[in-house]
């Protein structure tokens, strides 16, 4: 009995607004929930008065700072699991 060589499938590359999206959907969604509830004990006033004391920052600047500060650090996380989870057959040949 001869054993069959498994077949090389992979899916081909995804558009890039598609692979855009599966990173800047999610974290944009995830930013907002985190902004939400930081901001629901954190008043973006007392955290300029701690931190930031010498800027101009009202509330609605401090709440879109924080934000995009959140929509940042959740589209790293999303492009990070985006990076791990590419097929590695685009990036290493088969064996000889």
């Amino acid at each position: 009995m001869t054993q069959a060589e498994p077949q090389a499938f992979d899916h081909p590359p995804r558009p890039l607004a598609q692979r855009l999206g599966a990173i800047l959907w999610p974290s944009f969604f995830a930013a907002g929930v985190s902004t939400m509830v930081f901001f629901a004990f954190i008043d973006p006033l007392e955290l300029r008065d701690i931190s930031f004391v010498d800027w101009e920052i009202n509330r609605e600047l401090g709440y879109t700072i924080g934000f995009f500060m959140f929509w940042l650090a959740t589209a790293a996380s999303s492009l990070f699991t985006w990076i791990l989870l590419r097929p590695a057959s685009r990036f290493n040949r088969p064996l000889e």
